[in-house]
């Protein structure tokens, strides 16, 4: 009976390895499955990402290679949405960065100098692959074309949202984050959407004024900050508003009949310096007394996001928040 016993122990024992012996190979086998299909899709996501795309932009077609790494960017618009796409870069023109992107500011990246006079002997150490560019900077264009391939990606202002939308689209094609990008222009244009709802339940008008050493000028529709009125809806207080890039000079008597319920204010003189702020140059008797300033309707909108960066996904955002703000 012992020796039947001691058999049987045996037998259960060896089935027992057996069977632990082929888990643990089903555990290989699945692993090494898991591991060859991950590489496969690697490799396949690998094949389908060109060496190079064609860009069209405002000032020409430019063979642009994908995933470049020595990037230098001379949009502060550009330069916010690769910081939020998670895409790095070798250069910036750090005279002309704004405190949302001070983090650029360091020994990390090298100078490029200025948004309208780059410095072309520090481009030549970078050796960038690819060279972004905007409206400041469009002037040099050919000779920094020379040094590499160069876009524009200004923003069109009278195709605002389409000229948004096409730029952050293509920056994604070119560092492959199309996900990212894509999913970033959805909660944009969903904040959008609300701002907009807003603007149609709104009652009044509104006005949106720069104001630079003690002058003012106005904005309307299809100008550099007509997105107030062309995209989020905002009704004009005056639809007569020459559109012009440094827009029409007005006085405070304009102010006083044209009477916006809501006043958007960007003050230049805080990127640029000087003494006379917005909110010194407005507080006089005839500002005091239109709708906006007597229901506290008026908005300091953030230059930063406004005049020197703007068309990016951080600021886009971020006006779209103001704004809305400024309709509560």
């Amino acid at each position: 009976m012992k020796k039947i016993y001691s058999l049987i122990l045996l037998l259960a024992i060896s089935m027992f390895v057996v069977a632990c012996g082929n888990d643990s190979g089903g555990d290989s086998e699945a692993n090494a499955e898991a591991e060859g299909n991950e590489t496969e899709n690697q490799e396949q996501q690998e094949e389908e990402t060109p060496a190079e795309i064609e860009v069209e932009h405002e000032l020409d077609t430019t063979t642009v290679p994908t995933n470049p790494e020595n990037v230098v960017v001379f949009d502060m618009g550009t330069l916010e949405t690769l910081d939020e796409l998670g895409v790095d870069v070798a250069a910036v023109p750090k005279e002309n960065l704004p405190p949302h992107l001070s983090q650029y500011d360091s020994d990390e990246y090298k100078n490029a100098g200025t948004l309208f006079e780059p410095d072309f002997e520090t481009l030549a150490t970078v050796d960038p692959d690819l060279i972004i560019i905007s409206g400041r900077t469009s002037e040099v264009y050919e000779d920094l074309a020379e040094l590499a391939p160069t876009i524009y990606m200004g923003v069109d202002t009278e195709n605002y949202m389409e000229s948004f939308e096409s730029n952050v689209t293509t920056l994604g094609q070119i560092f492959t984050k199309e996900d990212e990008a894509e999913q970033a222009l959805t909660e944009i244009n969903d904040s959008i959407t609300a701002l907009q709802e807003k603007a149609d339940a709104m009652e009044g008008n509104g006005l949106v004024i720069l104001t630079n050493e003690g002058g003012v000028s106005a904005f309307g529709a299809g100008s550099r900050f007509g997105i107030i009125h062309d995209v989020f809806g905002v009704p004009e207080a005056d639809e007569s508003i020459d559109v012009s890039t440094h827009g029409q000079n007005v006085s405070f008597e304009y102010l006083a009949e044209t009477n916006p319920d809501y006043l958007f204010v960007i003050d230049r003189n805080t990127v640029v310096g000087g003494e006379a702020s917005a909110e010194k140059t407005l507080d006089n008797e005839l500002v005091n007394e239109t709708t906006a300033a007597q229901n506290d309707q008026i908005t300091y909108l953030d230059p930063y996001y406004w005049y020197v960066s703007g068309g990016g996904l951080t600021s886009v955002k971020e006006m779209v928040n103001e704004v809305s703000e400024g309709l509560e």
